[in-house]
């Protein structure tokens, strides 16, 4: 090896180790939360969230237009309004609902999803209208009445949902169904 060639390895190796050196300094510091409260790592979609660990919640007791397989219309606008609420990092509590399963058939977990400034997702997709209550097997939980009032208050103001997509029935034990992308 050349004098030339060394200088070039030896060039290169600071310049990977400098590179490496900022990329670690200015990585966020991992959110590391308190005890009872998960890190939001990302939403899948509208009524899906995954937390640190990789775990998937359900967020319980409603239902969300899809985006993937058959999409429908205001899929895309539900998880937008998901993700708007539930920004990577944004630690939440996730609570049962003593009236609903734990998990559903795919293993995931069945919650309301808390923000650490007492939040509601849940609820609060619900009175957008990015949601709409669907009571799974018919079982009512503690929230039901709130989403169902609120469901009809955004329904009846054409919110979200309720707006973008004609014909769509307020059908709390069937889920919602808007029918396909763009009303």
């Amino acid at each position: 090896m050349t004098r030339r060639q060394a200088l070039a390895v030896v060039a290169a190796i600071v310049l990977v180790a400098f590179v490496a050196w900022r990329l670690e300094r200015h990585q966020q510091p991992a959110v590391v939360p308190p005890p009872g409260w998960r890190a939001l790592d990302h939403v899948a979609d509208g009524d899906t969230v995954v937390v640190d660990g990789g775990i998937t919640v359900r967020l319980v007791q409603i239902d969300t237009p899809e985006v993937y397989f058959t999409p429908e219309c205001f899929g895309e606008e539900a998880s937008a309004e998901t993700k708007r609420l539930l920004p990577r990092g944004t630690l939440v509590r996730l609570v049962r609902d003593p009236a609903t399963d734990s998990t559903d058939v795919y293993g995931r977990l069945l919650r309301y999803v808390i923000r650490s400034d007492g939040l509601n997702v849940n609820l609060r997709l619900v009175a957008d209208g990015a949601a709409a209550p669907y009571f799974f097997e018919s079982v009512r939980g503690e929230y039901a009445d709130t989403l169902m009032r609120d469901a009809e208050a955004a329904k009846a103001a054409g919110k979200g949902l309720w707006g973008a997509c004609p014909g769509t029935q307020l059908a709390p034990d069937e889920g919602v169904s808007t029918g396909p992308p763009g009303g």
